[in-house]
């Protein structure tokens, strides 16, 4: 059976196993997840739940938005996102998702935002070194260096490391331990 949930990263610490190793772990603030809404094959085409996280504020939302949540029975939450379930009989709308659905030792695939360090240049973005800061090698000490050869192939290849926005996308880890 699927779970999921929706949280907050708060940060991170580390524990001791039993025989005495550091493990690295992360806090995340997860839930409390009322559902806003019940997709269904026959009204949707496909079967999901909509559900909401962290408080909002009546005045910081659109009509739509709190017709929605009015609909519901719930309180304005910040955040909504749709889960596609296996089977979705087990949920009723205003239900509250709570962290008591997982176990300790359960496997979680995690998907978050990284964090966005804006238009980056190749050193930042892809660890490359600077040139020398010596006479000679001109103003361009953090520049690209060498985009590739000259006539043949007469372009610049797929891939290649150069300014552009970094951070800021959607990134998926896999089996992560609870």
């Amino acid at each position: 059976m699927n779970k999921a949930i929706i949280g907050k990263k708060l940060g991170m610490t580390q524990i001791f196993s039993p025989d005495g190793k550091v493990i690295p772990v992360t806090v995340v603030e997860a839930g409390p997840c009322p559902v806003v809404q019940i997709k269904t094959k026959d009204r949707d085409g496909y079967e999901a739940l909509k559900v909401g996280f962290g408080k909002a504020e009546e005045k910081d939302l659109n009509k739509p938005e709190a017709g929605q949540f009015k609909k519901a029975g719930v309180e304005p939450q910040k955040v909504l996102k749709e889960f596609r379930l296996d089977d979705i009989t087990g949920y009723s709308v205003g239900q509250v998702l709570t962290v008591e659905t997982f176990a300790e030792g359960d496997k979680v695939d995690v998907v978050g935002l990284t964090k966005g360090h804006g238009f980056s240049g190749v050193i930042k973005r892809w660890n490359q070194h600077r040139l020398k800061m010596t006479h000679g090698v001109g103003p361009v000490h953090r520049e690209v260096g060498s985009m590739g050869a000259n006539s043949s192939p007469s372009r610049v290849f797929k891939n290649k490391h150069m300014p552009g926005q970094y951070g800021n996308e959607r990134v998926t880890v896999q089996n992560l331990e609870v």
